[in-house]
């Protein structure tokens, strides 16, 4: 069952979620909304949901990188930004317990604005973490793109939004994204896009 995708301005976007009790992990309704948002997801298609983006302040969210979606992607554009397939996984109730100083920025999309794109920078490693759909614990360590999929994701859990972190200079619809950005070096949109 596809699921509606909230649109920025919605008020459970810019609202913390409430972590989930492991107790409810494992009933019907969780397992059943957590298959809800991967069919919404793929649907969509995206590579990550949180909860708020379906309008339930909740801490979970789904991610998944397919092979599918890298196939359209440049080899020269997965190599820059450290693109790998990332399998199906559910995050629950995650936190960021260590970044790298080290930032790097890319153009950056979200399914809650829709149509629209800007640069973001991101940690370039993380450790996370988590429970899994089961309850159990988990911790991931990322790097690169898969890195940046769940500080987006675990930042729609505490009611950020990537326009929060992004160069405001660079925001810009998708249609001119493709017109004007595509395929340019990040550092060459910002210097372009510049006020100095």
């Amino acid at each position: 069952m596809r699921l509606k995708i909230v649109q920025v301005g919605e008020p459970v976007l810019r609202a913390q979620a409430r972590p989930l009790d492991p107790s409810e992990i494992a009933g019907a309704e969780v397992q059943q909304l957590i298959e809800h948002m991967k069919e919404t997801m793929r649907d969509a298609p995206g590579v990550g949901l949180a909860a708020p983006q379906i309008g339930l302040p909740l801490q979970l969210a789904v991610i998944e990188d397919s092979e599918e979606y890298l196939k359209l992607v440049p080899s020269a554009d997965l190599a820059e930004r450290e693109r790998n397939p990332v399998p199906f996984h559910v995050l629950i109730n995650p936190r960021i317990t260590a970044a790298s100083e080290k930032n790097v920025e890319f153009f950056e999309g979200c399914l809650s604005l829709a149509g629209f794109s800007a640069v973001v920078a991101r940690a370039h490693t993380v450790r996370v973490e988590c429970l899994d759909e089961c309850g159990k614990h988990r911790e991931i360590e990322a790097s690169g793109w898969y890195a940046r999929i769940l500080q987006h994701e675990i930042d729609h859990l505490l009611g950020n939004l990537y326009i929060d972190r992004m160069r405001t200079r660079t925001f810009c619809s998708l249609e001119n994204f493709g017109r004007f950005w595509k395929g340019k070096p990040v550092s060459e949109t910002v210097k372009e896009t510049s006020s100095e």
